[in-house]
């Protein structure tokens, strides 16, 4: 930020009314405001060109308040706030306390599904072209996204007969390699086989790159010069080449007919479109590259407050374009309505992008039917939305409800963590703890544990406990709850001003397990003093619920949401479980075979497997093969295969 921060507080015991903000101590300057609830945690954010004002319509006429924004009131207890110099300042620190604190009141985009990419990997030696969905990696092209995965296949498939790139994973490309035979799509001319030398790394890379430009919209080059080559082919009287290069152009025609033409050449924008009730709102953007439809994404949300159609559109913004690379940015943005700073947003973006961004409400011609076209998309998967959420909404609430109803709870456990210990026969002991908040994993804030104790499930659920608990004091600790420095901020780390891993206690701890690792993780809370936290075991055998000190288990109903919704938390904490497991015995075995290999240090071991990609391969290969490793001479790999094969080097 440019200019100086001021900063203000006020703090609470109880109801929204103990902690309003006396009379003109909020100044009357753009800035960012924080709601915290009871354990610290930032709850709400937002921003204001007046502090003030906006502060005090809070507490002005509660009953008046949307009844999220109620519930929200009740559920914090201080408000903080952070004076900046200007409105983008403020979009600023906005978008970064969301991004950092992820506030449970806070409008969230959710994507409505997971949306296919057609990605060309570049940044290997051989790129390969795939269908790819989630987070983006560094050094691979992306196109789209796509409504289907099976969109993006017909159009590779059609493309590849021109541009004949690989497609396959990197096992099957190895195996190619390594018997000297192409997979059927190099036999097809569907490949240009790179797997066995058929085209070098720098004709392959071409090839990948021309794909890539295609698919950008640099179409006309390619259709000129196949046309060009078809009809010399015909002059040479190569009829059957010439035939080749004519479907081949017909190939691309296909391709070009799946990406709509809609708007003029060269068009760069992102149309955007909004439905919304008084309780949701669903978003649809359409991406429109050199004036085609090149892909379509969705987004719904939660209202939390009575946020107008603009507000709804500036931190759908905000949000989609947050993290977006530069490039990802367009020149022009298309929106239903105009955000209220839209001059300070447009600047933000351009800032971003390192060139201008505009944002337009389209008023005619063909911008404004696209528009209404991403429209009753909208609308369409809001309705879809509805019809799913309507049910899992109800279906949450019921089963947090009947958890806390078969276990004497004092209200239903909105917060709940789950532990599950994985090993095989007492070795590699791990544990894994995932949370539940609302009924909804929150994966961000899983951990994992390497066990050290050996003595059982029983000793591990309690050690891990223990240590989990422990942090947790720590933190509060370290936050002020238990006599800290005067000025610490709840649940955040004064040294980096982010929130603290284990700063929040769970309302239930879920063990797998029975009577035991219940009485384990019971004590375990005993001995540090923590007595507001319930604690349950599931058993897997007769899915029975263990409580701490009861002779008897609860029997929840096979049919109820309650013992759903606890499966679901337990598998998902013994899936967390096991992959972190497997990593670690996969790690360990590689490590152990090769150290038993004497003067091989961990430069050259970590060489070796990335050569041969596992020490199966690795015991397989010969001397000759080893010593082609830079830095391993013929008695190195000698002793090498010697160690492998079990023999006394």
């Amino acid at each position: 930020m440019k200019a100086d921060r001021l900063s203000g507080v006020a703090r609470s015991v109880v109801g929204p009314a103990s902690f309003r903000p006396s009379p003109g101590s909020i100044p009357e300057s753009p800035g960012v405001y924080r709601f915290r609830g009871a354990e610290g945690r930032v709850i709400y954010v937002g921003k204001a060109k007046n502090l003030r004002q906006r502060l005090n319509s809070y507490f002005a006429d509660f009953a008046g308040l949307h009844p999220r924004t109620q519930t929200m009131l009740t559920t914090a207890v201080d408000v903080d706030w952070t004076v900046v110099g200007t409105e983008v300042e403020a979009l600023q620190l906005e978008y970064s306390w969301i991004k950092e604190y992820d506030p449970r009141f806070n409008v969230k985009y959710r994507d409505d599904k997971s949306y296919p990419y057609l990605a060309v990997t570049m940044g290997e030696e051989f790129p390969r072209v795939q269908v790819l969905r989630g987070a983006k990696r560094k050094g691979t092209r992306y196109f789209g996204p796509y409504s289907h995965a099976w969109a993006i296949r017909e159009t590779v498939d059609l493309l590849l007969r021109v541009f004949p790139i690989r497609s396959c994973s990197a096992g099957v490309f190895r195996r190619a390699g390594q018997i000297g035979r192409p997979c059927l799509l190099g036999y097809i001319d569907k490949c240009s086989a790179p797997c066995v030398s058929r085209v070098t790394a720098v004709e392959h890379r071409t090839l990948a790159e021309d794909f890539c430009d295609f698919m950008a919209g640099n179409t006309g080059r390619f259709m000129k010069r196949l046309e060009r080559e078809m009809r010399q082919a015909a002059a040479d009287q190569e009829y059957e080449r010439a035939a080749r290069l004519r479907d081949d152009i017909q190939a691309l025609l296909r391709a070009m007919e799946k990406q709509a033409v809609v708007l003029g050449e060269g068009t760069d924008c992102d149309v955007i479109a909004l439905a919304e009730d008084p309780l949701e709102a669903a978003v649809q953007v359409f991406y429109v590259r050199g004036g085609r439809i090149r892909g379509q994404r969705g987004w719904v949300v939660d209202k939390v407050e009575e946020a107008g159609p603009g507000e709804l559109v500036e931190q759908f913004l905000l949000q989609m374009y947050g993290d977006a690379t530069p490039e990802a940015l367009p020149r022009e943005v298309l929106v239903p309505v105009l955000p209220p700073d839209a001059e300070a947003v447009a600047e933000l973006l351009s800032e971003h992008r390192k060139a201008r961004v505009e944002i337009r409400v389209p008023q005619r011609g063909d911008k404004k039917s696209l528009m209404e076209t991403v429209w009753r998309n909208a609308m369409e998967s809001l309705k879809q939305h509805k019809l799913k959420r309507a049910s899992d909404l109800t279906t949450r609430s019921k089963a947090l409800q009947e958890v806390a109803d078969a276990l004497d709870l004092d209200q239903a456990p909105l917060r709940v963590e789950c532990y599950d210990v994985s090993h095989i026969q007492g070795t590699d002991v791990v544990a894994s703890m995932v949370v539940f908040e609302d009924g909804l994993a929150r994966k961000s804030e899983y951990r994992r544990f390497s066990v050290r104790s050996t003595e059982g499930d029983v000793a591990s659920i309690y050690e891990v406990i223990s240590r989990r608990f422990k942090r947790y004091l720590e933190e509060r600790s370290a936050t002020g709850e238990l006599d800290a420095e005067p000025g610490a901020e709840p649940g955040i780390d004064p040294e980096t001003g982010r929130p603290r891993k284990f700063a929040y206690p769970p309302n239930l701890v879920v063990v797998d397990g029975g009577p035991a690792q219940a009485a384990a993780a019971q004590r375990a809370l005993d001995e540090l003093g923590v007595d507001d936290v319930a604690v349950c075991g599931l058993a897997k055998r007769l899915e029975e619920v263990w409580l701490p000190g009861e002779d008897l288990p609860v029997i929840l109903p096979r049919s109820s949401e309650a013992l759903y919704l606890l499966q679901r938390v337990r598998d998902e904490a013994h899936r967390f479980a096991i992959t972190y497991h497997r990593s670690k015995r996969s790690k360990s075995v590689k490590e152990s075979a090769l150290d038993e290999v004497p003067g091989l240090g961990p430069a050259r071991r970590q060489a070796l497997i990335k050569h041969f990609g596992s020490v199966k391969r690795l015991r397989e290969a010969t001397a000759a093969q080893i010593c082609e490793i830079p830095g391993i001479g013929p008695a190195t790999a000698e002793t090498i295969v010697s160690a492998l094969k079990g023999e006394n080097p």
